[in-house]
């Protein structure tokens, strides 16, 4: 590597801090995104060069397929990545998060794999170290690749429920055991092909059944670990290949997807094993009321009645949720929010840090509607408002305002912090119907006496409380 691609593999790296950096923030994000990327094409541009085995201008004339070939994939790359980014919609982010996340997963275990095998036909090619290297970068590279698929599959509806059977967590700790054993064998025995594509196969196979037992709730915490996954491998493939930018991005991934996984589970109440291990066998279903509520009943509300509260009100707190997100009305609740203004009315946002499929999901949402950045509120800020809230929107929000959290010891999200919309003067859900959330659990915070339900869909119901509000005089 000559100083000219060193120097560009330093900038990169750089601009990767960067961006990340940037991405910390709602009002610096869509920088820190262009940053993150623009240190990624100097790392592709620099790195093409290098692919002959020379540098300079003669590189260029080396190779001349395999340039097409490069050259070809990047732009379908760019291509399918614009398209997809275009075309998505606001509810299938997670799922289009956990494709690109395992797909990033797949290459990385492909490269290990190729090196693996290109210096397997050359005997005394490949140390101890560099072979146990190649081994770990197609192991997590490949957990994370089928892991993510099943991810998707799970957030797409296409996988309806956790699969179990007798002795799941024995059958995948004996594979896990046989894929150690392989890797041994491989890293430190013999460096054989035939072996290592069972190898390869087999931590393929180990992804999916590490992710089928576990609920489709727990999905954005699994993405985000696998997320991790795909860095740690792509740092691991750089060390294989000798590519700093791909050790240092690869780490800067990896550190990052940790770092989230381990605050979501903190926003959860959960450990990562209790995620990973603590569903198997379990299925959320709905629940029967809490001996508490079960002989209360809900109390319906009329838009036009809402529009007057909202109207009056000093201080309006708006929950969205993921009802929020299926029912596209948030560039409704923003045009709630102007008229409301209008009147004098302070509006502020509650955002749970796992409201929706994933982590920053409402704060997208609600960005893509133009809603000023300073008025979304973390669960810490907001919490202490709720107690002068005149009035608090739920819309579409429905675990992470549930009081069994706090309540119920029995609940399967007893523990977990939530938004403390119940100590509102006045609460109002906007609910399709009465089923239950993402747990699968009833929401006790629809029996409170200042409860309040607006039942319908979240846009049409939105839509109708700006034009109420617009009417009164």
């Amino acid at each position: 590597m000559n100083l000219t691609i060193g120097l560009l593999y330093l900038v990169s790296a750089v601009l990767f801090i960067l961006g990340m950096k940037r991405l910390s923030s709602p009002e610096t994000a869509r920088s820190g995104n262009l940053i993150s990327a623009a240190g990624m094409f100097i790392a592709i541009v620099s790195t093409i060069p290098l692919l002959s085995g020379v540098t300079g201008k003669s590189a260029f004339h080396h190779h001349l397929l395999n340039y097409i070939l490069i050259i070809a994939g990047i732009l379908i790359g760019l291509i399918i990545g614009a398209l997809g980014a275009y075309l998505v919609k606001m509810t299938a982010i997670p799922q289009m998060v956990a494709l690109f996340n395992g797909v990033g997963g797949g290459a990385a275990a492909l490269v290990a794999t190729m090196e693996f095998l290109t210096h397997a036909h050359h005997p005394g090619t490949i140390s101890s170290s560099f072979a146990i290297t190649m081994l770990f970068a197609s192991f997590i590279g490949s957990i994370s690749f089928t892991g993510s698929l099943i991810a998707f599959g799970k957030l797409q509806g296409l996988i309806e429920r956790p699969i179990t059977y007798p002795l799941q967590k024995i059958v995948n700790g004996i594979i896990l055991f046989g894929i150690v054993l392989l890797g041994i064998y491989l890293a430190g025995i013999a460096h054989n092909p035939v072996i290592f594509g069972w190898f390869f196969i087999i931590s393929l196979l180990f992804g999916v059944l590490m992710v089928l037992p576990i609920g489709g709730a727990d999905m954005p915490v699994i993405i985000s670990f696998l997320n991790s996954f795909t860095g740690i491998a792509v740092a691991a493939d750089g060390f294989t290949i000798n590519n700093v930018a791909m050790i240092i991005g690869g780490t800067l991934v990896g550190s990052s997807g940790t770092l989230l996984t381990i605050l979501m589970c903190k926003a959860m109440n959960r450990s990562i094993t209790n995620v990973l291990f603590g569903a198997f066998g379990k299925v959320a279903t709905k629940t029967s009321p809490s001996a508490s509520i079960k002989d209360q009943n809900v109390k319906p509300i009329t838009a036009d009645d809402v529009a007057v509260m909202l109207a009056y009100a000093q201080l309006v707190i708006i929950v969205p949720g993921y009802g929020l997100a299926v029912a596209q009305a948030q560039h409704q609740v923003r045009e709630l929010e102007i008229e409301l203004e209008k009147r004098g009315v302070d509006v502020k946002y509650a955002i749970h840090p796992v409201a929706g499929r994933m982590p920053g999901h409402m704060n997208v949402l609600l960005a893509e509607a133009n809603v000023p950045y300073d008025r979304l509120y973390e669960m810490d800020q907001i919490n202490p408002e709720f107690k002068r809230a005149d009035v608090v929107l739920v819309i579409g929000a429905n675990d992470v305002v549930n009081p069994a959290a706090r309540n119920s010891p029995g609940s399967p999200i007893y523990g977990m912090p939530i938004l403390d919309v119940e100590q509102a003067k006045q609460t109002i859900v906007l609910k399709r119907s009465m089923n239950p959330g993402f747990a699968g659990i009833e929401n006790e915070l629809f029996y409170k006496p200042n409860t309040r339900m607006l039942f319908g869909d979240a846009k049409d119901s939105v839509s109708k409380l700006v034009n109420e509000v617009k009417k009164i005089k």
